[in-house]
């Protein structure tokens, strides 16, 4: 018998937790777990509260104290391995999927999500063997057929995965995530073996499916604003703006904080290689599209209009700790550098908090980056939704590189550009020039980043692809999907020229 106490205190946190007021809900489930403390779910929830607060220790505690109440609990272990992916605790993740799928024989979900954390891992026999399972279990489960064609194309057995992913379609698959990744997979096989037409017309009918689930325009609208207001403000500051942040700002006041880069650019413009060529160096750590801009410095700096130089450092190290967190513990002395495309549209934000701030702009042929992000199937927000027509990521590119261009001719900051074309034509002329600009020398093992990046978990779209070699084959991609592109190439045609392409 459940006490009514117990249900109503419960109710008036989990009330704050789904309205997203954490730091109200935390001292509440605080108090319950010292009043029930023997309610899994209490705890889990208590975690959940303490993730988004970033207090990664409290929330791990709380989670690990669920699992011991209810080790048999399939959907509650299941649960808190998802909480432990969305922190980047992969192997924790790892063992709750391993731990729900022991504890119910017939459930699939949390096999899928152990099968799709080992193929993020580069670990494909062992994530077979989870999808395996699934078909084992249901041979006509829409999740486990589509995760073994994507098997499939991964070892590049790419007959094995068109056929499947051709019967899956046409057995019109229920589940909506199904329904369009096997177009958006099947587009990619097609594109490896040059059909073009069909690959299109797949990806066209992802699109639509795409549409179907989410209020695009919403997300459309959103991004339009916050895109114009980011353009309004860069171009509306002198090129000398730096020089007078910098007057109330002097580096004499700045406290001491790790040594710092930014690496952006456009998605889809080579900068996963590039950072993992960079944390292949023994003296840098280079972040996968770390959180700590987005959830910690971004939303800090905007509570305040105070920016005294007490503040800035506040947020200084708020976000250096938050990245630190991120790899583990302290940087130990290393260059922390922070790939983030997206974010490239706030490096006045960037410049403002760190001056010291050196800046690695990638390039590519913008007509191959606006065709690489249309093949993307990434969840959508405000940002990504551009990546629906082709339209729409030529807008999007033409927004963030124009914030680009305008803050380029700012006085006072370091900054490099560095082209895809030449990292994959020459990955160690490149490399070194970029890891040079970073005040470091070249080391030999980052001609062999490729064996780093098996071993790790990343978070970028294309993890895949940097876990081997280098390769030229996404060179002048766009030139086989030109009639498809012509409609934008007027409005990409600024862009090819500023940065010297054809």
């Amino acid at each position: 018998m459940i006490p009514p106490d117990f249900q109503k205190k419960h109710n008036e946190a989990r009330e704050l937790l789904l309205s997203n007021d954490f730091a109200q809900a935390l001292p509440r489930y605080e108090k319950l777990t010292r009043q029930f403390p023997g309610a899994e779910v209490i705890w889990a929830e208590y975690g959940n509260t303490a993730s988004r607060l970033r207090e990664t220790r409290l929330a791990d505690r709380a989670w690990r104290r669920a699992l011991e109440l209810a080790p048999g609990n399939a959907e509650l272990v299941s649960m808190i391995g998802h909480q432990y992916q969305a922190v980047r605790l992969p192997e924790r993740a790892r063992a709750c999927f391993a731990q729900a799928a022991a504890a119910d024989p017939r459930a699939i979900n949390p096999r899928i999500s152990l099968a799709v954390l080992l193929e993020q891992q580069h670990q494909l026999e062992a994530a077979r063997a989870a999808v395996g399972e699934c078909l084992a279990i249901d041979p006509r489960d829409d999740q486990a057929r589509y995760f073994s064609a994507v098997i499939d194309r991964r070892e590049n057995k790419l007959d094995d995965a068109e056929r499947r992913l051709r019967d899956l379609i046409a057995s019109e698959p229920r589940h909506p995530f199904v329904r369009y990744a096997s177009r958006y997979e099947l587009a990619q096989v097609l594109d490896r073996t040059d059909r073009i037409d069909e690959a299109m017309r797949l990806l066209a009918e992802a699109k639509q499916i795409v549409r179907g689930l989410t209020d695009t325009d919403l997300l459309t609208e959103g991004y339009d604003r916050g895109a114009e207001n980011a353009r309004r403000f860069t171009n509306s500051q002198p090129k000398d703006i730096l020089r007078e942040w910098a007057r109330f700002f002097p580096e004499r006041k700045r406290q001491q904080i790790p040594s710092l880069a930014f690496l952006g650019g456009h998605p889809r413009s080579g900068t996963t290689l590039l950072e993992q060529i960079l944390d292949a160096h023994p003296a840098v750590a280079a972040l996968d599209e770390p959180t700590a801009f987005l959830e910690v410095l971004e939303p800090a700096f905007h509570k305040s209009k105070d920016l005294s130089s007490a503040r800035i450092n506040v947020l200084r190290r708020l976000y250096t700790q938050a990245l630190e967190q991120e790899i583990g513990g302290s940087s130990n002395g290393k260059l922390l550098v922070d790939k983030n495309p997206s974010p490239t549209a706030r490096l006045p934000l960037w410049l403002r908090v760190f001056p010291e701030l050196r800046v690695l702009i990638a390039l590519r042929d913008p007509r191959d980056v606006v065709l690489s992000c249309y093949f993307q199937n990434i969840p959508l927000n405000a940002v990504n939704v551009n990546f629906l027509s082709f339209e729409r990521v030529a807008k999007h590119y033409s927004d963030l590189m124009d914030i680009w261009l305008a803050v380029r001719e700012w006085e006072g900051f370091a900054w490099l550009e560095t082209r895809y074309e030449e990292t994959v034509s020459n990955m160690e002329k490149e490399g070194r020039r970029v890891t040079e600009f970073l005040g470091l020398a070249w080391d030999e093992g980052q001609a062999r980043f490729y064996e780093k990046s098996r071993t790790k978990q990343m978070y970028s779209p294309t993890y895949q692809d940097v876990t081997r070699p280098v390769y030229t084959r996404s060179v002048a991609r766009w030139r086989a999907y030109e009639k498809y592109l012509a409609p934008v190439f007027p409005a990409l045609e600024p862009y090819c020229r500023r940065f010297g392409y054809d």
